[in-house]
C-alpha cells in the first residue's frame, strides 16, 4: 500500500525560470539513468524478491527513488513556469517567444511545445521512457552489480547537472539527490557481499580451463599490463597462438540426416555462383554517360 506525503523530500527553491536547464534536468525524469528507471528497476525487484532482508531494502529504496522523481519533476515545472505562461497566453512576438523558450540553444521548444513546460516522461533528448532501461535478470547477484552500476551513473550524470547551474537551490537540491546516489550505493553493496559465495554470478561455476585466462587479442603498440591480466591468477594466450582452446579444429560441424543433407546439396547447386563469370552490373553501366536521345 502507497500513501503520498505532499511535502517534498528535499525543499526545492528555484532562483528563476530557464527551460534550457530544465530540458536537461528531464534526463532524470525520463531518462536511462533517471529516477523512474531506477524506482521501476528496484520495485520489480522487490516483488520478485524471497529474501526478507532484500526485499524490504529494494522497496524502500525504490519508493525513496519515486519521491526524487517527484523533486526532479517539481524542479522542472518551477524551471519551465515563467516560460509556460508566455507560451500559453501568447503575450510576445513569435520570435521573442521562441528565443525565451529554447534557452541557449536548448531544444527545450520541443518539450514546451508539446508538453507545456510540464516534466514529461522523456529524456533531455525528447526520447519516451522504455522499460527497456529495466535490465532485471532475476538473480541477486548479478541485479546488485547492475544497481551499483546504475547508481552510478546516475550520480555522475548528477554532477555533470550540478555543473551546468549557477541557481544555488538548483544546485542544493541536485546535490541531495546526487548525495542519495552514494547512500544507495553502499546499500547494495552491503547486500551484495552479504552473499556468500557472491562470484560468479548464478549457481554454476566456470569451465576451470578458461575462468582465469587472459586472451591478448589486441597486440601491438599500447599493450599493458597489470592485475587485470598479469601475475599468478592468469595465464596469458597471446592473440598468434590463440588457436580453438577447447583443442578442436575450430571448425563449425552439424550432423544431419541423409534426407537433410541431400537437400541441402540440391539448393548449394542451385544457387552456386560461376567463379568465372563477369557480368555487366547496373553499377557499371551507371547513368553518368548515356546518351539523352531526343
Amino acid at each position: 500500500m502507497f500513501s503520498h506525503n505532499k511535502r517534498l523530500q528535499y525543499t526545492v527553491r528555484v532562483n528563476g525560470s530557464n527551460p534550457g536547464l530544465a530540458n536537461l534536468l528531464l534526463e532524470q525524469f525520463g531518462g536511462p539513468q533517471g529516477e523512474l528507471a531506477a524506482a521501476m528497476r528496484y520495485f520489480t525487484q522487490a516483488v520478485g524478491e524471497d529474501d526478507p532482508g532484500r526485499k524490504d531494502m529494494l522497496l524502500d529504496i525504490a519508493t525513496e527513488e519515486l519521491s526524487h522523481l517527484e523533486v526532479i519533476g517539481t524542479i522542472v515545472g518551477m524551471l519551465n513556469k515563467g516560460a509556460k505562461g508566455r507560451l500559453a497566453e501568447g503575450v510576445e512576438k513569435e520570435a521573442d517567444l521562441y528565443r525565451a523558450i529554447n534557452g541557449a540553444g536548448n531544444d527545450s521548444h520541443v518539450t514546451q511545445v508539446l508538453y507545456g513546460g510540464g516534466p514529461a516522461l522523456v529524456s533531455s533528448a525528447g526520447v519516451p521512457w522504455t522499460a527497456a532501461y529495466i535490465d532485471t535478470i532475476g538473480e541477486p547477484t548479478a541485479d546488485l552489480r547492475s544497481n551499483i552500476a546504475a547508481e552510478s551513473r546516475a550520480k555522475i550524470v548528477y554532477e555533470r547537472l550540478i555543473n551546468l547551474t549557477d541557481d544555488p537551490g538548483v544546485k542544493e537540491a541536485l546535490g541531495f539527490l546526487m548525495t542519495r546516489e552514494i547512500a544507495h550505493q553502499k546499500s547494495f553493496e552491503k547486500a551484495l557481499y552479504s552473499i556468500e559465495p557472491n562470484f560468479p554470478p548464478g549457481k554454476l561455476p566456470g569451465d576451470p580451463r578458461f575462468t582465469s585466462v587472459y586472451f591478448n587479442m589486441s597486440s601491438g603498440d599500447g599493450d599493458m599490463s597489470g592485475s587485470w591480466n598479469q601475475g599468478e591468477n592468469w595465464t596469458v594466450v597471446e592473440a598468434a597462438d590463440a588457436a580453438a582452446v577447447d583443442g578442436g579444429s575450430g571448425f563449425a560441424s552439424v550432423k544431419t540426416t541423409e534426407t537433410e543433407m541431400d537437400t541441402l546439396m540440391a539448393m548449394a547447386t542451385r544457387t552456386q555462383s560461376d567463379p568465372s563469370a563477369d557480368p555487366l552490373t547496373g553499377a557499371e553501366l551507371g547513368t553518368a554517360d548515356k546518351k539523352v536521345v531526343p
